[in-house]
């Protein structure tokens, strides 16, 4: 990561068992995208590879709980992190796993824009060998009933971030957005195995393809339209013809523009 997104920090309380890893490293704290959790980054330890770190209380401790059980599933499928170490405590939780290789697909994305059709291609390839994991193979489930039943406890609990809506929705509520949804159901599921937050930020590229995912704490069996929904979001900010190459190259040949609007308004409430 990069100095913008993160700042030189104290090492943190962890298990015990723990201290002869992480002895010798640097640590780092990623300032981005923390949603009520910590992720840090451990470097410079000489002979040794970089480690990331999440650590969170509550509902983000079994989030990484949740998290942790994903990786380890489709580290048999596709390139993830590894799971270094992981522990679980009643209230506290701690991921420690290492770190992916090449730059995000945003980061090539926006530094090299001659390889924009290269990335795009390369996401529509990966997540097609994603969504061809057989579904009966998969213990998670993420349907959109289920995230919408979460998403209804996060605008209750006042936990949606109303300033953060995309464009196309500034000013709205939640209440707005959930209203919106209601009128696009109900819906009929192609069910795939998704990576539930599949966006720019989440893929690294290396030699023009994708080697590898991260924060895969919402994979599960859900519509298609989940992963494809917020890639295409990701993708707006670099152009219609990069969403529509990507939906081409992932075999879209015909946009089902319900479910499209339903999963970016779902995103918006997480």
């Amino acid at each position: 990561m990069g100095s913008k997104r993160e700042k030189p920090c104290t090492v943190i309380a962890v298990p015990s068992g723990w201290t002869a890893t992480l002895d010798g490293y640097r640590w780092a704290r990623d300032t981005v995208g923390e949603s009520g959790g910590a992720v840090y980054r451990l470097h410079g330890k000489a002979g040794a590879p970089d480690l990331y770190l999440k650590h969170g209380h509550g509902s983000v401790a079994s989030d990484i709980h949740s998290e942790t059980a994903r990786l380890r599933w489709l580290a048999d499928y596709l390139p993830v992190p590894h799971v270094v170490q992981a522990e679980r405590m009643p209230h506290e939780a701690w991921l420690l796993m290492t770190a992916m290789p090449g730059l995000t697909a945003y980061q090539v994305m926006q530094g090299h824009p001659e390889l924009r059709t290269v990335v795009v291609d390369a996401l529509a390839l990966f997540l097609q060998r994603l969504h061809a994991i057989p579904v009966e193979r998969c213990p998670f489930q993420s349907s959109h009933a289920q995230r919408l039943a979460l998403a209804r406890a996060r605008i209750d609990a006042g936990l949606v971030d109303e300033d953060d809506f995309d464009e196309e929705r500034e000013g709205w509520t939640a209440e707005q957005v959930w209203g919106a949804m209601q009128e696009l159901l109900p819906l009929t599921p192609d069910t795939v195995v998704t990576h539930g937050d599949y966006s720019l930020d989440n893929l690294f590229i290396q030699d023009g393809e994708v080697v590898g995912c991260i924060d895969t704490g919402r994979v599960g069996i859900a519509d298609r339209y989940q992963d494809l929904a917020i890639m295409w979001n990701c993708l707006g900010e670099f152009g219609a013809p990069l969403q529509e190459r990507f939906m081409q190259r992932y075999g879209i040949a015909h946009i089902d523009e319900a479910k499209l609007t339903f999963h970016l308004l779902l995103d918006e409430l997480f």
